[in-house]
């Protein structure tokens, strides 16, 4: 299923040209932050636009970051993860993370096709197109999740464990959206991976 024209009307009414919010640096940001966004450029020499962004909120910054690191140990195949990911940020319209996902999913030698049905909210292969239904329900409409949908999904031979993964996923991915969408960064906005 893909999203509406509406839906993608009110997408495109989201972006911004430039960031709503400012980056913030070891040197600019305080307290938590600051050592943060520190202990992260000492690993990694650089953050990303959303990562220095989110430091203006050492609660948010931290909650992502033991989120991501979490969501790391899940048991869900990588590649079933970004498809996942691929469907949940087309409907929820954050232009940085579909793209990010979607390099990812080449990255892992997912094909174009497979990478545009994860767009539409499907998969070629049955057992990935019920975890990405499964993934959309929870993100669009969790109550009305059945006995039945879990019980097919174990049919698929997915765990216990793996069927928790889609709500950590679904939350990461709704975090980090929402997040970028009210920065306004975009993939023209972002300057750093």
């Amino acid at each position: 299923m893909t999203p509406s024209k509406t839906s993608r009307k009110a997408a495109s009414t989201r972006k911004s040209s430039t960031p709503r919010l400012t980056r913030l640096t070891p040197e600019s940001a305080n307290g938590a932050s600051r050592e943060m966004l520190s202990e992260l450029v000492s690993r990694h020499g650089q953050v990303g636009d959303m990562v220095s962004t989110m430091a203006h909120s050492p609660a948010v910054l931290g909650g992502y970051l033991q989120l991501s690191r979490a969501m790391k140990r899940a048991k869900l195949d990588r590649g079933i993860s970004e498809r996942l990911s691929i469907a949940i940020q087309v409907h929820q319209g954050c232009e940085l993370c579909l793209e990010s996902h979607i390099n990812a999913a080449r990255a892992l030698g997912i094909d174009e096709a497979e990478i545009e049905r994860s767009r539409a909210g499907t998969s070629d292969d049955p057992a990935v197109a019920a975890i990405i239904a499964l993934a959309l329900q929870i993100y669009r409409e969790p109550t009305s999740i059945t006995d039945e949908q879990v019980s097919a999904l174990r049919e698929h031979c997915y765990s216990d464990r793996e069927i928790a993964d889609i709500v950590g996923i679904v939350t990461l991915n709704i975090l980090t959206g929402a997040f970028n969408l009210l920065a306004g960064l975009t993939p023209q906005t972002n300057h750093a991976s």
